[in-house]
């Protein structure tokens, strides 16, 4: 199964197309304001708001065999404990031999943001390399899955 955390997810088209491929059930989770597929691999599910009620959902959820999309640190660190394989949206596989380093980095970085309040920036724009290498990542994630399946 693929489960994919769609508030500001910038891949849920490209996930679309590959799960389908694949012939793949996808959860899409969201707090609500995305669009419901009407493919039939494709369940929509809205939770209710709340913090990272969408994360729990998807956490309790995944494990091994399946692949979480996903942006968010704390959530992916979650999977890949349970065994699920974790994309970000540029393609980038988080696992256990780099997660600890992410989530390190993570709250370094969010540290330093709250020491400093007019500290500007953020991430950079999402690009058609990064489409790329997501999409080519998945298909492999994807593969390895059916392996292990």
């Amino acid at each position: 199964m693929i489960y994919v955390d769609a508030d500001a997810c910038p891949v849920k088209a490209e996930v679309e197309r590959v799960g389908t491929r694949h012939k793949v059930q996808m959860f899409v989770v969201s707090n609500g304001g995305i669009r419901p597929s009407q493919n039939p691999l494709v369940e929509t599910v809205v939770v209710p708001d709340g913090p990272d009620v969408a994360d729990m959902w998807i956490a309790d959820r995944a494990g091994a065999g399946d692949v979480v999309i996903t942006g968010d640190i704390p959530l992916a660190a979650r999977c890949v404990e349970n065994g699920a394989m974790v994309l970000k949206h540029n393609g980038e596989p988080l696992t256990e031999a780099n997660i600890g380093n992410v989530l390190a980095t993570r709250d370094l970085m969010t540290d330093m943001r709250a020491a400093d309040p007019f500290r500007q920036g953020g991430g950079k724009p999402f690009s058609k390399a990064d489409r790329s290498r997501f999409l080519d990542a998945l298909e492999r994630a994807l593969r390895a899955a059916a392996l292990k399946g």
